[in-house]
Order: structure tokens, then C-alpha cells, then sequence
């Protein structure tokens, strides 16, 4: 198959662009850049998302089997319409349309299946409103057309080349000797999934014809707590925990931040629980999520294998009264 990787050059698009290539797929990449360091066999097609007619004419003219869409811009957003813009562009030969969704589009819940209804289109996250707007667009498109879209909505991500602090943040601290902050009592529920995984799900999705017109969750088979992960977490790296709870109204209070900044419990980690119920991607498309330490041991394999980074730990110290 002839198949397009919409932003394959990052974390999940490697894992994306090595499984197609191993299968035998004819790949190429979109991206903003003129090249790229992946396999040389792959072509390279170089856009910005936002540039519809660019986009559009790409599509049209490479006439693409397969497209798998993972980009998102984190700047600017990547919206329903220019999302839609693409879809519709490749509409005719593309036998399928895979768009990388996120847990996020149902706005919130635990134990969500697929039928769960998503988030209101005014939801105030606007990554939330793109992902839940271009969910519906390719949806309405299938109900329309027949358009072969495909979503697949994983929750956290992690696994080699994460691009958030986020394992590593746990991991940094604990070879280092530090305690770790557990937001309130450590109880909020999180649920992961392995790159591998998410990746295993979008190519499946391109080769199984019962996929079309599908959503696939696909994460590991339970959820976690915060206290849970972090202490999965240190059995992985050998170490044996220091956890010191701590109100979050607290920690907000002393300037701590979620998303940037002072950050307290990793980048983009506390957040109100969502969970999935992860059934349909192993009984339509036949994969089996990977156990969850086994996953993060592969995890923490390449992450020691990366340069450390510089960490500042003043802010922590102040919240803990060590400095």
C-alpha cells in the first residue's frame, strides 16, 4: 500500500513509519522540514499543516492508498477544518484515512468505551475542541460517503523518544536520591499506553477492512494511581521510593504548575482521572497491549541511554521545606 504518514518524524510517526516499512508498505513522510532522519527509503514531502492548498495539492496529486494523520501543533493547534481539508483532498484512492485522536476527546469519565459520547463542541481546552471537531468531521464524512476513516483515542503515551518530561521526570529524581510529590493523597487514576502499542493499532487499522468507520482506545489493560505509576516506576529503576503527599491547593498556591514552569508532578500528568476500557482494538484489530512494566523497562532502557538533563530542584526544595 502507498501510505502517507501526516507527521511521522517523532515519538509515535517512527514506530508508525518502521512498522508500515516492515510490512512492506511504500512510505512517505509530511512534514515542515526538507528532510528527515528516518529510513532512506522513505520519501519525504514537506508542508505546513496549515498550508491547505499546499496540503491539498500533495494529496491530490500523490493519489495516497493509505494516510495515517498523527500531527498536532502545539503552537497554533492542528483544527477540525484542516483536518477535514485533508480527508477530503485524499478522498477517492485512499482506502483509509487513520487519525490520531487522543482520551481527551470525551472530555472525561472512567471506564469509556468507544460508544461513550464525546466532549460538547464548546469545551474551553481547545486541543480538546480539535480533537473532538475532527473526530466528528471524519465521522460525518463516513456517514456521508462511505469515507474509510478510522480514530484511535490512547490516553498518556509513553515509551523511547518521549517528547514530555514526563517518565523521565520520575526517573531523573529517583536515580537522584530525591522524594517524590504526590498531588493530595495520590489517588487519581491515569491510564497509559505504550508507543509501541498506539503504532501497532494505526497500522492494523490500515490493514483490517472492519476498522473503517471505527474508534479503536487502546492503552494498557488497568489504570494506575499517581501513586501507582510512581511506584511501578521505582521498581523499574531499582529504587525504592520516597513519596510525600502534599494538598495540590498547595502546591498550586506556591507556584506550581501542571504544564510548565515549576513543574510537580511531570508535564501534562495531573489531570481529573479518565480511563478507557480497552476490549475492541484486540478483538477487531488483534492487538495485545504490552504489559505495563515490561513496557516501562523498555522505556528505561533508552532513557539511560539519553544524556541527563540539567535538573533545578529549588522549587521542590522550597515546597518541602528544605531550603
Amino acid at each position: 500500500m502507498r501510505t502517507l504518514v501526516i507527521g511521522g518524524t517523532q515519538f509515535m510517526g517512527r514506530e508508525v513509519v518502521a512498522r508500515l516499512l516492515a510490512r512492506g508498505h511504500e512510505v512517505a513522510v509530511l512534514h515542515r522540514r526538507d528532510r528527515h532522519d528516518l529510513d532512506p527509503r522513505v520519501r519525504n514531502l514537506q508542508a505546513d499543516r496549515a498550508d491547505l492548498p499546499r496540503v491539498e495539492r500533495i494529496l491530490r496529486e500523490e493519489g495516497f492508498e493509505g494516510i495515517v494523520d498523527l500531527a498536532y501543533d502545539w503552537q497554533r493547534g492542528t483544527t477540525p477544518d484542516q483536518v477535514e481539508a485533508a480527508a477530503r483532498a485524499a478522498a477517492g484512492p485512499v482506502r483509509r484515512y487513520v487519525f490520531m485522536s487522543s482520551v481527551a476527546a470525551y472530555g472525561s469519565g472512567l471506564d469509556l468505551t468507544e460508544d461513550a459520547p464525546l466532549a460538547p463542541a464548546e469545551v474551553p481546552n481547545p486541543y480538546v475542541q480539535h480533537k473532538v471537531g475532527a473526530e466528528r468531521a471524519l465521522f460525518r464524512l463516513h456517514a456521508e460517503s462511505g469515507f474509510p476513516a478510522v480514530t484511535v483515542r490512547p490516553p498518556f503515551v509513553h515509551g523511547p523518544r518521549q517528547p514530555f518530561y514526563r517518565e523521565q521526570f520520575f526517573w531523573d529524581r529517583l536515580r537522584d536520591g530525591r522524594p517524590i510529590v504526590l498531588p493530595n493523597d495520590g489517588a487519581t487514576l491515569m491510564h497509559w499506553a505504550y508507543v509501541d502499542d498506539v503504532a501497532e493499532t494505526c497500522v492494523r487499522a490500515l490493514e483490517v477492512p472492519e476498522a473503517a468507520g471505527e474508534a479503536f482506545n487502546v492503552g494498557h489493560r488497568e489504570a494506575v494511581t499517581h501513586r501507582g505509576l510512581v511506584e511501578l516506576l521505582a521498581r523499574v529503576a531499582g529504587v525504592e521510593p520516597e513519596l510525600v503527599p502534599l494538598p495540590r491547593r498547595e502546591i498550586l498556591a506556591a507556584g506550581g504548575h501542571p504544564f510548565h514552569g515549576h513543574l510537580y508532578f511531570g508535564e501534562y500528568l495531573d489531570l481529573p482521572p479518565m480511563t478507557e476500557v480497552v476490549e475492541k482494538v484486540t478483538r477487531l484489530l488483534g492487538v495485545v497491549p504490552l504489559d505495563f512494566e515490561e513496557a516501562l523497562r523498555r522505556g528505561y532502557a533508552w532513557y539511560l541511554e539519553q544524556p541527563r538533563r540539567p535538573v533545578d530542584y529549588a522549587f521542590e526544595d522550597r515546597l518541602l521545606g528544605r531550603s
